[in-house]
């Protein structure tokens, strides 16, 4: 990917070159002639396309945030309550993801969610312990949660085109 950036810049500042016009507005012609140049040639990188994978980080960044809006609101519904009705427990979650990056990042986006906290990963990194707030409702919750993360983690890290 960060090649088909730095080929991307290289296409645009030839073009500026070749119009021997040195605007802003052309450098973004140049953009947008080299981004449909490699758009053509998607087919030859051996990574994605670069404005899909970007795309679909933004995606993933969307369903942390929904995900970041789910989870504060059944925190703020527990504390809010008269008496605190929590049955805080451990709760293991099997994934398929492969990588390190991919571990690591569930494991992140997991812990960032409030209510829940990846404890530990097992050594073959199929496996978290999450300890979680509330193990009556959680428990859905979180696996719904992982699922929708592991599938946009999948977007991001993985050379496809859906």
């Amino acid at each position: 990917m960060p090649m088909q950036v730095l080929t991307n810049l290289f296409i645009a500042l030839l073009w500026t070159a070749l119009q021997e016009d040195w605007s802003v507005l052309t450098f973004i012609s140049g953009y947008f002639a080299g981004m449909i140049v490699l758009f053509l040639m998607r087919r030859f990188l051996p990574a994605n396309f670069y404005l899909i994978t970007f795309l679909n980080i933004i995606k993933l960044a969307v369903v942390f945030i929904q995900e970041l809006f789910i989870s504060s609101f059944m925190v703020i519904k527990q504390i809010i309550r008269p008496r605190l009705a929590i049955a805080p427990g451990t709760l293991t979650l099997e994934t398929d993801l492969e990588s390190d990056l991919e571990v690591t990042l569930l494991a992140l986006l997991l812990t960032l969610t409030p209510g829940s906290v990846v404890i530990k990963v097992s050594e073959d990194n199929r496996t978290f312990f999450v300890h979680v707030l509330d193990t009556s409702d959680s428990n859905e919750a979180l696996i719904n949660s992982k699922i929708r993360f592991e599938n946009s983690i999948k977007r991001v890290t993985r050379k496809c085109l859906n």
